[in-house]
C-alpha cells in the first residue's frame, strides 16, 4: 500500500494515460501537487458544498434508454422494441441507415424531412439528429450555427448526446466554464453505468487504420465469433478451461472484441466458470445479481459470491462485499466498520477501488472523522491506478475547488495538443504552464464521460465497418465525432479519404461532390488534430501545403507540421526542415533546416535516404548559392508533378499501356534474338581459332 502519511512536500504525480491503456493515441497529462496544495481538514469542514456530493451512489441498474434517451440502440440491438419506446422516431434511424447502406439518396431525403417534422414539433431525439446532419452537411446546407440551436435546444429537452455535442462546442471555443457544468452531468451519468466492486474494463473506440493503411491487426481482433481467436477460446471453454469461460463471459457482458452485448450468455458461462472455481467469474456473478443485470436482483445471492471470490484472495472483492455493508444489503444492517475493514483490505493489496472507497468514507465521514486532506490522498491513490470513479470525484475536487487551496495551480505536463489550443486562452499563465481548475476539471470530466452508455455508436460503427458497410459506418463514426471522440473523427475522415464515393458521404443535395468531401475530412482530420492525432495534423499540414480542399497557406502548414513533431512525428520534422530551407511558411534558415532533418534520421533509421538526399542538397545550397545544381533542386517540386501527370495521361491509360506493353514485349524478343545472334558468332570464332593455331604449328613439318 503506498505511503500516505504526510512527508515535508508529498509529490502524487496523476497519470491519466493509464485511462487508456489500449490506445497508441492516448491523452497523457501529469498532475502535481504537493502537500501544501490541499487543504486541512479544519479548513474543510465547514464547506457545505461537500454534502451534496453522491457517496458510494446505487446499484440500481438503468437500461440504456434511460440513461441515454434517443440513444439509436433500438435500432442496432435486437433485444430491444423501438415500438415501445418511440416507435416512428427510431423507423426514421432505420430509414437512415438503410439509405446510407444501399446509396439510396431520395430515402435518406425522406428520412431527413421526417426528422424536420419532428423537430419543429419539438422532438428532442428529432432535433439531435438535425442539428448532426446540419453539422455535417447532409442533406441539408452545412450550418454550424443552426446545428448548435437544434443540439442546445435538444440538450434543454434532455438528449444527452446533444449534450456532449455543446459540451464539445463550448470546448473547442475555450468556453470552459460553460463546458465544465454539462461534462459534470454527463460525467455523472457515465458513473452511474459503471461496476460496483471494481473498475470496469477499457472499452475505447477501434482506431480502424494506422496512418495511411487500415488497422489489419486490431481489425482482426474484432470479428467476433467469426475471430479464429474467439473460436479457439470458446472450443477451450467447451472442452472444461475455466479461464476461457470467464474469458468469454466478460466479452458478452461487456461487448467486446466485436461481439453483441448478452447478458445470458455472460451468465452463463460465468456461472459454468464460477462451478469451477474461477473466482473472477464469482466477483461477476456478484455483480449480476447485485445489480439485477440480467437477473432478479438478489443481494443474499451477491453477497455469496462476492465472498467465495474474496476467500480465492480476489482482492477487488473486498469493495463489493465492503459497498453491501455501507448500503446494508444482504446483510443484516449497515455496517460501517465492517465496511471500512473490508476497503482496507483491498486497499493493502493495492486493490484501486479499495483506495477509492476510503477516500468517499473520509471525504464524506462515513463511520470515520471526516478528513478531506486524507481523501483527497486515497482518491489521488486510485486515479494513479486508473479508476474511472477516483478520476470523477477528482474533477468535482478541481471544479468546486473542495479540498485544494483556491489559489492552487496544477504544474501540468501536457502533450502539445492539449496545451496549443489555449494558448490564447486568459486560464494559461504567462509561462504557458499552468491550468486553472475549471480547465483541469472539464478535462477530467470528459475523459469520464465519454465512457458513458453512448460509446456504444462505436461497437456499432466497428460491426458495420466488419460488416463492409462502409456507409453506415462513415454515419456512425461521424455521430460520434460530433460528440468529441477523437478516434471516431479519425475514423470517418480515414473513410473519406480512403473510399471515397463508395464512403456513401451524403452531401447537402445528394451525394457529397469532390469538394464536399474534402472540406468534411478536412474539417475531421483538423478536429482529431487538435486531440494529438498526429496523423491527423500531418495530413492538415499538407492539405495548407498543397492546397487540398482548402487554399494554400504555408504558415498554417508550418503549425500543423509544428503539432505532428510534438507527436515525435519524423515526416513532419523532415517537412519542417525542407520549409526552414526554402524559406516558406518559416524563416529561411539552413542550420534549423538540418537540425529537423537530423531530428527526423533520429526518430525513424527509414527515412536515412530521403534524409541523405535532403543534406546532400542543403550542401550545395550552402556551398553553391545561386548556382545552377541550386536553381534545379528548386525547380525539381514543380517538374515532378508534371512529369507524373503526364506518365498518369499517356503511359498509364488503358490503350496506351496495351501498345506500350507490346512495344516492351517486341524490344525485348529483339534484344534476347540480338544477343543469341551474337553470341553464336562468338562460339564460331572460339572453335575457329584452335584449327588456325594448329594449322600454323605442323606447317614447319610438312
Amino acid at each position: 500500500m503506498p505511503e500516505l502519511t504526510s512527508t515535508p512536500k508529498l509529490i502524487i504525480c496523476l497519470l491519466i494515460l493509464s485511462l487508456y491503456p489500449i490506445s497508441l493515441k492516448a491523452r497523457p497529462f501529469i498532475l502535481v501537487l504537493s502537500q501544501d496544495d490541499i487543504k486541512d481538514s479544519a479548513a474543510s469542514t465547514d464547506d457545505e458544498s461537500a454534502a451534496d456530493w453522491d457517496d458510494f451512489g446505487d446499484s440500481e441498474s438503468m437500461t440504456e434508454e434511460n440513461l441515454d434517451p434517443g440513444s439509436w440502440s433500438p435500432v442496432f440491438e435486437p433485444s430491444i422494441d423501438p415500438g415501445a419506446i418511440n416507435g416512428s422516431y427510431y423507423i426514421t434511424i432505420s430509414k437512415m441507415m438503410s439509405a446510407v447502406t444501399n446509396g439510396d439518396v431520395r430515402v435518406m431525403e425522406e428520412a431527413t424531412s421526417e426528422v424536420e417534422s419532428a423537430a419543429m414539433e419539438g422532438d428532442p431525439p428529432a432535433r439531435s439528429v438535425l442539428g448532426f446532419l446540419y453539422g455535417m452537411g447532409m442533406m441539408r446546407e452545412r450550418n454550424k450555427g443552426k446545428a448548435f440551436l437544434y443540439h442546445h435546444f435538444a440538450a434543454e429537452g434532455g438528449n444527452i448526446q446533444s449534450k456532449m455535442a455543446v459540451a464539445y462546442t463550448y470546448l473547442r471555443q475555450d468556453m470552459h466554464d460553460k463546458a465544465v457544468k454539462l461534462y459534470a452531468e454527463l460525467a455523472e451519468i457515465a458513473v452511474n453505468s459503471f461496476l460496483i466492486s471494481k473498475d470496469s474494463p477499457v472499452i475505447e473506440p477501434i482506431r480502424i487504420h494506422n496512418g495511411a493503411e487500415e488497422n489489419k491487426g486490431a481489425l482482426r481482433k474484432s470479428r467476433g465469433e467469426d475471430d479464429e481467436a474467439f473460436q479457439i477460446l470458446e472450443y477451450q471453454a467447451q472442452k472444461g478451461n475455466a479461464g476461457a469461460m470467464y474469458k468469454i463471459g466478460l466479452f458478452y457482458y461487456f461487448g467486446l472484441r466485436g461481439l453483441r452485448r448478452d447478458r445470458t450468455k455472460a451468465l452463463m458461462w460465468f456461472s459454468k466458470a464460477a462451478d469451477k472455481g474461477e473466482p473472477q467469474s464469482m466477483e461477476f456473478l456478484g455483480e449480476i445479481y447485485a445489480r439485477g443485470a440480467g437477473v432478479e436482483r438478489n443481494y443474499t445471492k451477491a453477497l455469496e459470491w462476492l465472498t467465495h471470490a474474496a476467500r480465492q484472495q480476489l482482492y477487488s472483492a473486498y469493495n463489493g462485499i465492503g459497498y453491501l455493508y455501507v448500503k446494508g444489503y444482504g446483510v443484516e444492517k449497515k455496517n460501517y466498520t465492517k465496511a471500512k475493514e473490508y476497503f482496507e483490505k483491498a486497499a493493502d493489496n493495492e486493490e484501486a477501488g479499495g483506495h477509492y472507497n476510503l477516500g468517499v468514507m473520509y471525504y464524506k465521514g462515513i463511520g470515520v472523522k471526516r478528513d478531506v486532506k486524507l481523501a483527497c490522498k486515497y482518491f489521488l491513490v486510485a486515479a494513479n491506478a486508473g479508476h474511472q470513479k477516483a478520476f470523477y470525484q477528482l474533477a468535482k475536487m478541481f471544479h468546486t475547488g473542495v479540498g485544494l487551496k483556491k489559489n492552487l495551480h496544477m504544474l501540468v505536463s501536457y502533450a502539445y495538443f492539449f496545451i496549443e489550443p489555449l494558448r490564447s486562452s486568459s486560464i494559461l499563465e504567462a509561462n504557458g504552464n499552468c491550468i486553472s481548475f475549471v480547465f483541469a476539471a472539464t478535462a477530467l470530466y470528459k475523459l469520464v464521460a465519454e465512457r458513458g452508455p453512448w460509446s456504444s455508436l462505436s461497437r456499432w460503427a466497428l460491426e458495420s465497418y466488419l460488416k463492409g458497410d462502409v456507409g453506415k459506418a462513415f454515419l456512425l463514426y461521424s455521430r460520434m465525432a460530433e460528440l468529441g471522440y477523437e478516434v471516431a473523427q479519425s475514423n470517418a475522415a480515414w473513410i473519406l479519404d480512403k473510399y471515397g464515393e463508395g464512403s456513401m458521404c451524403m452531401g447537402e443535395s445528394g451525394f457529397c461532390t469532390d469538394a464536399e468531401r474534402h472540406q468534411c475530412a478536412h474539417s475531421l482530420w483538423w478536429q482529431a488534430s487538435e486531440q494529438g492525432n498526429e496523423h491527423a495534423a500531418l495530413l492538415i499540414g499538407d492539405a495548407y501545403y498543397y492546397g487540398r480542399g482548402t487554399q494554400r497557406d504555408y504558415e498554417r502548414a508550418a503549425e500543423a507540421y509544428m503539432h505532428a513533431r510534438s507527436q515525435s512525428n519524423a515526416q513532419a520534422m523532415f517537412n519542417l526542415g525542407y520549409m526552414h530551407e526554402h524559406g516558406q511558411g518559416l524563416p529561411l534558415d539552413l542550420h534549423l533546416a538540418k537540425r529537423y532533418y537530423d531530428q527526423a534520421l533520429e526518430v525513424d533509421p527509414a527515412a536515412k535516404l530521403p534524409v541523405t538526399l535532403a543534406l546532400t542538397s542543403l550542401w550545395i545550397r550552402k556551398n553553391n548559392a545561386d548556382s545552377f545544381l541550386v536553381r534545379l533542386i528548386d525547380a525539381l517540386p514543380e517538374v515532378y508533378p508534371r512529369v507524373e501527370a503526364w506518365v498518369e495521361n499517356v503511359f498509364m491509360e488503358e490503350g496506351n499501356v496495351t501498345i506500350l506493353t507490346l512495344f516492351v514485349c517486341l524490344l525485348t524478343v529483339l534484344y534476347l534474338r540480338e544477343r543469341q545472334r551474337r553470341n553464336a558468332v562468338q562460339a564460331a570464332g572460339d572453335v575457329a581459332l584452335p584449327n588456325q593455331h594448329n594449322e600454323h604449328a605442323a606447317a614447319p613439318f610438312n
